[in-house]
């Protein structure tokens, strides 16, 4: 069971399929036996063979997907909440999914203009406090993999669009201990984002709001309260509760 598990993984690392010849170097297991694990796992619906004859990720992850985003949701929405009250701006989970950030949960601002991602959302890592957050964690050749096959787009003249740039920001949040969006996903917006320690993928948690009130100063006083939400919620993804 473990080394299916492990060739779902390699295959959502790869971008969600991959062919047969492929697997062997990804994932340190022998021909016979991935060939072996993939036929139970298409049966199972959890991978399917494309007409090419490659493998990709099935639909029958969908549905477990679902299930365990609405837990991480109720696990997560006690410690957003607390953040939220604390800073007064929309509180974000996200996670690493495939090549991708997705956000599985989220308490909006009580104000009446703030920034609004719908949960459920995917977006490139490059370009959001919680994808830079989250690719911090990796080392630098992974985050190279994931950009070379995404792209660097650039969103606003803010982005990093090059792998030096983004390779160097990575390095000062490792520093630092925290990533900021600076208006590279959307003008006018300022985020700040912690890696949650421990989590069972990479995963971060961020405040976003207008750069007007979410200024570059304020970090000093929101940095040590996301900090305390992503104790909070390591803690509750251990023990289950929230």
């Amino acid at each position: 069971m473990e080394r299916a598990f492990h060739l779902l993984r390699v295959l959502g690392a790869r971008g969600g399929e991959a062919g047969l010849s492929e697997l062997p170097e990804a994932s340190g297991l022998a021909l016979p036996t991935i060939h072996r694990l993939m036929r139970t796992l298409v049966t199972l619906g959890y991978v399917r063979q494309l007409p090419s004859r490659r493998y990709a990720l099935g639909p029958g992850l969908v549905w477990l997907g679902d299930r365990a985003g609405q837990l991480l949701a109720t696990w997560a929405r006690p410690a957003l909440e607390e953040l939220e009250h604390a800073v007064q701006e929309t509180a974000n989970l996200a996670i690493l999914d495939g090549d991708w950030v997705a956000y599985v949960a989220q308490v909006p601002s009580r104000h009446r203009m703030r920034m609004f991602t719908e949960v459920g959302r995917r977006l490139l890592p490059h370009a959001t406090g919680v994808g830079k957050a989250i690719l911090a964690q990796l080392p630098d050749e992974k985050v190279l993999e994931i950009v070379r096959r995404t792209g660097l787009p650039g969103f606003t003249d803010r982005t990093l669009t090059t792998e030096d740039a983004l390779l160097a920001d990575l390095a000062e949040i490792r520093a630092r201990g925290y990533a900021v969006d600076d208006g590279e996903q959307e003008v006018g917006v300022r985020c700040f984002a912690v890696a949650v320690p421990g989590a069972f993928t990479p995963t971060a948690v961020s405040v976003s709001g207008p750069s007007v009130r979410v200024t570059a100063e304020s970090a000093e006083w929101i940095i040590p309260t996301l900090a305390k939400a992503a104790d909070e919620l390591r803690a509750s993804f251990e023990t289950g509760d929230a």
